[in-house]
């Protein structure tokens, strides 16, 4: 992988870490993504639209097919993402999410395209794995048996973790093959692709119009924050992969693993932070095996 590369990928790891832990911290209010999602389409607007003038009339039907499947794909993880975190730690629901796309993509390459399991693929496997028990909480899980409610809270984060990295594989294979087979810019790709998906967000809006505006009243500036930070994350990211093989710039995302372990543990008091660090730590080695 290039340096450049590199540096994006690190960069945009650290930015989405921490856009993750400002979410975290509106409690996964049902409003947010629409409050983000109406911001980035204004403050993005310049620089979408400037591309846009000039890109977007060569689209045809697979540009726009691809561009609206990113985007409903998107709105999913971010409901699926803000699910986990209101029932969940955000130090359980990241690290899993974060780790499982690789994961599920490694696993679908062996069952869908007959490639082997090396013997790098396999210990990236267990690490993934074990990082996931050390990160839920390890042996001291198994005697939480008296504590129903925590191992039900640690459970339920796993589930939506893993559903989120579901997502996160689907659109990280569509947006690489808009930006490498079909060079379509990756500012286009996340801008055209928020609009797409916000007509689907206004219902949330219409049905709870007290709530958004509580919702404004308390997170205007987490949303700033998600419309600013989160775009530019990504849009690294893909930069990136149009350097780098998708299946390298894919696992090194995975050090934002490491980055929301650490600051989510200080900055929202999530115990066991150390441990959870360690476990994010066992499954970036795993997510880099894949890979090898």
């Amino acid at each position: 992988m290039p340096v450049s590369a590199l540096a994006m990928v690190i960069v945009a790891a650290l930015l989405h870490a921490f856009w993750n832990i400002v979410a975290k911290k509106t409690g996964g209010n049902r409003h947010f993504v629409l409050m983000g999602g109406l911001l980035l389409a204004l403050f993005w607007a310049p620089a979408g639209l400037w591309l846009g003038w000039r890109d977007v009339p060569q689209w045809g039907w697979l540009q726009w097919t691809l561009v609206a499947l990113s985007g409903f794909t998107h709105l999913a993880y971010f409901k699926v993402l803000l699910k986990g975190y209101r029932v969940s730690d955000l130090t359980v629901v990241y690290p899993v999410a974060r780790g499982t796309g690789p994961l599920i993509s490694s696993l679908l390459a062996i069952a869908v395209l007959g490639e082997a399991l090396t013997l790098h693929a396999a210990a990236g496997v267990v690490c993934v794995c074990g990082g996931v028990f050390i990160i839920a909480g390890g042996p001291a899980l198994l005697r939480a048996a008296h504590d129903p409610a925590r191992r039900a809270r640690v459970h339920a984060g796993l589930r939506w973790g893993a559903a989120t990295g579901v997502l996160i594989a689907v659109y990280t294979v569509l947006d690489g093959y808009s930006v490498k087979k079909l060079l379509i810019a990756p500012i286009l790709v996340d801008y055209f692709g928020n609009l797409v998906r916000l007509p689907f967000m206004l219902p949330t809006l219409l049905r709870d119009p007290d709530g958004f505006v509580e919702a404004w009243r308390r997170y205007k500036w987490h949303a700033v924050v998600l419309a600013l930070v989160s775009p530019l994350a990504y849009i690294l990211v893909l930069y990136a992969v149009q350097l780098a093989p998708v299946s390298h710039v894919a696992p090194a995302r995975e050090i934002s693993m490491l980055f929301a372990a650490l600051i989510g543990g200080r900055l929202l008091g999530e115990g066991d932070r150390g441990q959870r660090a360690a476990g994010a730590l066992l499954m970036g080695a795993g997510v880099v095996l894949l890979a090898v």
